[in-house]
Order: structure tokens, then C-alpha cells, then sequence
């Protein structure tokens, strides 16, 4: 065997695991890996203007396409705490990533050298696995448990933390004879399937919820399969948004508190059953557990054991990967169709198209400053079926998920769980890195744009283009609509008079200057009739200079958007459209 170093040997694996994508910031204390990666030659690394924004590209890039596992790396101290944000993005959400930090040597790990923490035990409760490498010769089998652990089960991120002495130490390896470990997922029995197949017909008015599970297991095509075999509809979770398109008739809407269709949540408090697949019976989808589960029998179907029964007792519990219970309910069903045992629902299909025919919220508003729900009327005229949204938390992506539209697994690339403010721009571009032919659109609140507005010039130096739409109130706006329970406006308003930029009026920040800057292209739009040619200049931009182009829409300061705490509760705070011309991009036009 060859001897070499250990980083040396780590990197070899990278690429024979398949994961050649790093985003990251060079240091002493990580400097020996970043000379096997020079030396290696094979592996792509893109260089973040903050550790944090490098977990959230590695998070990014491992979202854009199935089996992508992207990785951020640092040194120590600091570097290790900034990816803290990204791990816990990555983990709630069910995303694999690993995280490679530099560290002090062993020796001195007890002796508060500069810069030396204990990343392992800060990272622990955010990671499948957190784990400070004391000994050379566990280097190898450290980095193969790190990619089974990833792939296995219900996938996550991981941190290995590597001492400089480790890094530098030579030890026996041969990459010819490495092979990754073999990937552990639970398989739904025939039995189970049976059972919840028999409990599904024997229902009236059945749903399936589909979750990002279904996604992360490349499942989205045996979703559809099956709904189309028992001719069920379909509501597709917030991370699962995609894995049916909007416009099949068989994809009811989304159910929930705030990122919801008014159809779905009617169509879902309709329903008698629900089997939910690769879901996790998320606060903001279920909103009260007594109104969500009154008069419906669930099925459960996950790949983590321990999620079923969480948060509230289903009918039935299967641990199963959702592509294993899909396709072995795709064999079941395809069975009772060939026997002619499968019951007709076409009268409940029918009922749930009336209601998405006419359950529209308005988005037509000639209002100047511009209302939101008119950029996202925009954006549906401006942007194809095959264009890939990404965004995180704010008025922004709930408008955003209540009125824009998504005919693809992948093309809604959104931290659900965690939703940290800052995620969407650096998230976009290690989209951009992992599917770069795709049209990728982001979408953001003021707010949300500045927390990480400098990696903005990570697309300009790395030509990494993708259009980032802005919709700036100079509000935090959601935090604004909150406190009106409170009856109080307190510390949410972004605006000043900039002195610099008094073509701002007011509204604060001038990202137009900052973008441009940061080496992007910039558009601000005052008028909505302006939009369509804001965004036709975007698209020309994004492929004449290959940077990132930021499109600001002004909006009116003050804006609530639907959202309530029950499902059939739900504050509207604009009219229902009531002719066509009120919701032109409407997936399903109302008679």
C-alpha cells in the first residue's frame, strides 16, 4: 500500500464517494487539506466570502439534484461555529452535507490554544454525526462512516474536525481498495402496504400528502404513478412542493397556516383519510392538531422510525424509504386496477378541481408602490416550467409559495424547518453550482437579501448567474404582521434617508449600488407595468455577463399576507378573484 498523508487520503475518497463540490475559506489550521486538494486536482472549490454562506452553498448544491453532497470546509474556531447555522438548515431538513474543519493540534485541545473549541460537541445536536479525529489511522474509516451515515436512513449533514497534526500525519492507504459502505434504508412489507392500500379505499374522500422525502428519494415520478392509478389527489407539503405539478388535476393545493392555497386547505378539510409519505406533519402545515385530524383516519409512511407518532398518533406507522412504499404500492394498486377492485373517485377529483377553479386569491393590483402579489403574477408570465426557485422565510416566499408555481421535483429549493435569514442568496449559487443549466430564480425580502448580501460577489468572481428577485419594503415584514397581535410596531422598519442615495426615498439600503458593487447587475422597478421588461433585461443580463442580476420590485411599505393559526382560520386580507382578469396566472382559470 501506499504510505501518504492522511488529508491526501481523505481527499481520494471525496472523489471516489462522489463528492468533488467544496465551498469554504482557507486557514492555517485547515491549510493542509487545501494542499491535497491542489495536489488532487479533482475537486472543485469555490472560494465563500463567510463561512456561513459556504454552508449554505454546500446546502445549496446538495438540494439542486439527486445524489449531490456538497461540502463546506474551514479552519478552526470561528469557521466551525459559522457552519453551525448551515448544519442545523441542513439538518432539519432532511439535507446530507459534510463540513470539514481545521483544528488545533491534539495536544494543545485542552489548552484553550487560539482558535480551538469543541466544534464536536457544538455540532453534535445538529449532525448525524460530529466527530473530532484524534487518530491518523481513523481518518479513512471516519470519512466512509460520514458518507453511509449521510446516504442512510433519513439523510443529514455531517462534521468531521481535523486536528493539523492529524492532517499531516502519513499513514497506509490504497484507494483501490476502498469502497463506500453500503446505504441502510427501511423497506415497507407487502403486509403494511396492503393495510394502508385497504384503508385508503375504504374511504370516501382520500389524500395524499406528499412530503420532501419523497424528493430526497428521487420519488416523484412513482408519486404521480400512483395518484394516477387510484385517481386520489394530492397535497404536496412545502419541501415537497414539485413532486406533482402544479397544473396535473390531480395536485390539490398546498395545506397549511401560511404557505397555502385557499383550495387546498378546503379540499383537506374535506377529506376522511390521509396517508402522508415522506412527511413529517410539520406546525405550520397542520396548525391545531384537534382541527387537522378531526374525522380522518392517517396513515404514516417514513423512513425515520422515531418520526412516526411525533406529533400525533397516526392509524398506521410504516418506517419505510418513500420510493420502496411507492413502488410496492404501485404493484398493489396496479393489481386491484387489472381485478377492477379499485373504487371510483373520480366525483372527489371533480370536487377538488371546482374548488382550485375558484378558490383564487387576487394578484392583478395596479397599485404604485406596487403590491406583492402582483410581482409573483409577474414572475408566473416571466419564468417557464422549467425555471428553479429558491428562497427561505419572510412575506417574501410565503406570498412567494401562496401565488408562484412549480411544475418540478427540485425546481421549489426552500429551507423549511430552520429558515435562517441570509440562507437564499448563497443557497442559489451552489444551486447554480450543482444544476448549472438550470434557470434559477431566487426570491427574498429586503431583510433577508442583506444579512448575506457580499456573497453576491462569490457569483460575480465565480460566474455563477442566476436572477435574485428583491421585494423591498424596508419592513421586517413578518415580524411586522406578528406584532400586530400585540398591538405594537416595534423595531421592524429598515428605512432611512440615505444621504448617498436619495433616489432610494426612503426605503433605505440602496442594493442597486451594493449589487453592483459586488460585481452583479442591477435593476430596481417602481411601476408594475415595468416588470415584464425589468425581467426580460434580467434574463439578457444573467446570460451577457454570467453574474448575478438583482431585480429590486419597491413595495408598498405595509402589506399582510394571508396566514392564521387554524387551517380553516386562515386570515384573508385581500378579496377572493372574481373574474380571470383578477388572477390571470392562475394554474386552473375560474370560470
Amino acid at each position: 500500500m501506499a504510505k501518504m498523508r492522511t488529508v491526501d487520503a481523505a481527499v481520494a475518497i471525496l472523489e471516489k464517494e462522489g463528492a468533488t463540490e467544496v465551498f469554504g475559506l482557507p486557514g492555517a489550521a485547515i491549510n493542509p487539506f487545501y494542499s491535497a486538494m491542489r495536489a488532487h486536482g479533482g475537486i472543485r472549490h469555490t472560494l465563500a466570502r463567510h463561512v456561513e454562506g459556504a454552508s449554505h452553498m454546500a446546502d445549496g448544491y446538495s438540494r439542486a439534484a439527486d445524489g449531490n453532497i456538497g461540502i463546506c470546509i474551514g479552519t478552526s474556531g470561528p469557521a466551525g461555529t459559522d457552519m453551525i447555522t448551515g448544519l442545523y438548515a441542513a439538518w432539519a431538513d432532511s439535507i446530507p452535507m459534510l463540513c470539514i474543519t481545521g483544528q488545533a493540534p491534539v495536544a494543545k485541545l485542552h489548552k484553550e490554544d487560539f482558535q480551538a473549541v469543541d466544534i464536536e460537541s457544538i455540532a453534535k445536536p445538529v449532525t448525524k454525526m460530529a466527530m473530532t479525529i484524534l487518530e491518523p489511522g481513523q481518518v479513512p474509516g471516519a470519512f466512509q462512516k460520514a458518507f453511509q451515515l449521510m446516504r442512510s436512513g433519513r439523510p443529514g449533514p455531517v462534521l468531521l474536525d481535523l486536528p493539523i497534526d492529524v492532517q499531516m500525519a502519513e499513514i497506509e492507504f490504497d484507494i483501490e481498495t476502498y469502497e463506500p459502505l453500503p446505504i441502510e434504508k427501511p423497506k415497507a412489507s407487502r403486509k403494511q402496504l396492503e393495510k394502508a392500500l385497504d384503508m385508503l379505499t375504504s374511504a370516501k374522500h382520500p389524500l395524499i400528502v406528499a412530503g420532501g422525502g419523497i424528493i430526497n428519494a428521487g420519488a416523484s415520478a412513482q408519486l404521480v404513478e400512483l395518484a394516477e392509478i387510484l385517481n386520489v389527489p394530492v397535497i404536496p407539503t412545502l419541501m415537497g412542493w414539485g413532486a406533482i405539478p402544479d397544473d396535473h388535476q390531480l395536485m390539490a393545493g398546498m395545506v397549511g397556516l401560511q404557505t397555502s392555497h385557499r383550495y387546498g386547505n378546503e379540499t383537506f378539510l374535506q377529506s376522511d383519510f390521509v396517508i402522508g409519505i415522506g412527511n413529517r406533519w410539520a406546525n405550520r402545515h397542520t396548525g391545531g392538531l384537534d382541527t387537522y385530524t378531526a374525522g380522518r383516519k392517517f396513515v404514516h409512511i417514513d423512513i425515520e422510525p422515531t418520526q412516526i407518532g411525533r406529533v400525533f398518533s397516526p392509524d398506521l406507522g410504516i418506517a419505510s424509504d418513500a420510493g420502496a412504499a411507492l413502488a410496492g404500492l404501485i404493484e398493489l394498486a396496479r393489481e386491484r386496477q387489472a381485478a377492477k377492485s379499485l373504487p371510483d373517485y373520480s366525483g372527489w377529483v371533480a370536487e377538488c378541481q371546482e374548488r382550485k377553479g375558484s378558490l383564487h386569491r387576487k394578484t392583478n393590483f395596479d397599485n404604485v408602490p406596487i403590491k406583492p402579489q402582483r410581482v409573483y403574477q409577474e414572475m408566473n408570465k416571466a419564468f417557464g416550467r422549467d425555471t428553479t426557485y429558491v428562497s427561505t422565510i419572510g412575506l417574501s416566499q410565503i406570498a412567494g409559495a401562496q401565488m408562484l408555481h412549480v411544475f418540478g421535483a427540485r425546481k421549489w429549493i426552500n429551507a423549511g424547518q430552520a429558515g435562517p435569514l441570509g440562507w437564499t442568496a448563497p443557497a442559489a449559487l451552489g444551486v447554480v453550482r450543482g444544476t448549472p443549466d438550470a434557470t434559477v430564480v431566487a426570491l427574498s425580502g429586503d431583510y433577508d437579501f442583506q444579512f448575506m448580501i457580499e456573497e453576491l460577489a462569490v457569483g460575480a468572481q465565480f460566474n455563477l448567474p442566476y436572477i435574485h428577485v428583491v421585494v423591498n419594503n424596508s419592513y421586517l415584514g413578518l415580524i411586522r404582521q406578528s406584532q400586530r397581535g400585540f398591538n405594537m410596531e416595534q423595531n421592524v422598519s429598515l428605512a432611512f434617508e440615505n444621504i448617498n442615495s436619495p433616489e432610494t426615498n426612503g426605503y433605505g439600503v440602496d442594493h442597486i449600488k451594493v449589487a453592483e458593487g459586488l460585481g452583479c447587475k442591477a435593476i430596481r422597478v417602481e411601476n408594475p407595468n415595468d416588470m415584464p421588461a425589468a425581467f426580460d433585461k434580467a434574463k439578457a443580463l444573467m446570460g451577457e455577463f454570467k453574474v448575478p442580476v438583482v431585480v429590486e420590485v419597491i413595495l408598498e411599505k405595509i402589506t399582510n399576507i394571508s396566514m392564521g393559526v387554524e387551517i380553516n382560520g386562515v386570515n384573508e386580507f385581500e378579496e377572493l378573484a372574481e373574474t380571470a382578469a383578477d388572477a390571470p396566472t392562475a394554474i386552473l382559470a375560474k370560470a
